[in-house]
């Protein structure tokens, strides 16, 4: 599998999003998917402290015992986990980072993000404590996710500034049918040479094809669940679905592979961080960025999702 750079890290252009673990499968299941992904090529794997009541950290960690040096670890701090454990505090995010390792088995975490900004605590104070968690050795590189472009210039600057370690990356959501970022913090991430790394980027199965307009969602699926994805199954919404689906099947390929590649179209982006719950899922998204998309595919896709 292609791989590009976070830093001094080298990763897979397919990162596998652990959110699932602990929580949607269980540990055997876990193990499962990750041998899938490292048998693929992956070698990214994300995860945060929130994911699954911190099982997700502990299940990753089972998983990896005897491979943690030839992958590529990133987890996340900063949203709560209890009432006790949440923020960007310097005293909370050391606590934090040290029982992320504990979870994970390991010494050290290659990429260390701040989950989401904290309005409560200044910028230069977090990055003073993750400064010092690079210093000992506990992170080699640091990101943030959620983040604005205005945000991320804010951070860049005070780690300039300060002579801190800086944000080598930024976690946003992001993908065919949420291209907000395209005019704010992929631009940024570029002018500033930072990897950027899309999540959600299959709309949580929407952009997979198995939900189709005019049909009822399959039985079990988080659409038919109802919830906040189900707001998302709009006719709108299908139609351009409808469209990429028939797009990419014009050139032989899946709604799925689509998105991926369309995706990676921008080198700014290191991976793609996308989330499963099977072995199969895995395979699937492993082989997904098989598509070249030309300009005149950019050209035509665009016309697709701009189309009212």
């Amino acid at each position: 599998m292609e791989t590009r750079r976070i830093g001094k890290l080298e990763v897979s252009v397919i990162g596998l999003g652990c959110n699932n673990f602990g929580w949607r499968i269980d540990e055997e299941t876990t193990r499962a998917v990750v041998d899938a992904a490292i048998e693929s090529g992956i070698n990214f794997f994300d995860t945060a402290d929130i994911y699954g009541k911190t099982r997700s950290e502990s299940f990753l960690g089972s998983a990896l015992q005897g491979r943690r040096k030839s992958v590529i670890v990133a987890t996340k701090f900063g949203k709560q986990v209890d009432e006790q454990r949440t923020g960007a505090r310097p005293e909370y995010l050391i606590r934090a980072c040290n029982d992320s390792l504990a979870r994970l088995g390991t010494d050290y975490i290659d990429l260390y993000q701040l989950h989401a900004p904290d309005p409560t605590v200044p910028i230069a104070e977090t990055l003073g404590a993750l400064n010092d968690l690079v210093a000992a050795g506990k992170v080699l590189e640091i990101g943030c996710s959620n983040f604005s472009g205005e945000q991320i210039n804010e951070a860049e600057q005070t780690s300039v500034n300060g002579h801190l370690a800086r944000f080598a990356s930024v976690q946003n959501h992001y993908n065919l049918l949420k291209r907000d970022d395209e005019f704010d913090a992929i631009p940024e991430c570029e002018r500033l040479g930072l990897a950027y790394l899309p999540y959600f980027p299959l709309e949580s199965g929407l952009l997979t094809g198995k939900y189709r307009k005019g049909n009822k969602p399959p039985e079990g699926t988080r659409i038919a669940d109802g919830g906040w994805l189900a707001e998302k199954y709009t006719d709108y919404n299908m139609d351009i679905i409808e469209r990429l689906i028939a797009f990419a099947g014009a050139n032989d390929h899946t709604i799925l592979e689509l998105a991926m590649s369309w995706l990676l179209r921008f080198p700014v982006v290191a991976s793609v961080i996308a989330g499963a719950t099977s072995a199969e899922q895995v395979r699937s998204n492993a082989l997904s960025p098989s598509l070249e998309l030309s300009l005149s595919d950019l050209e035509a896709i665009d016309e697709i999702l701009n189309r009212v």
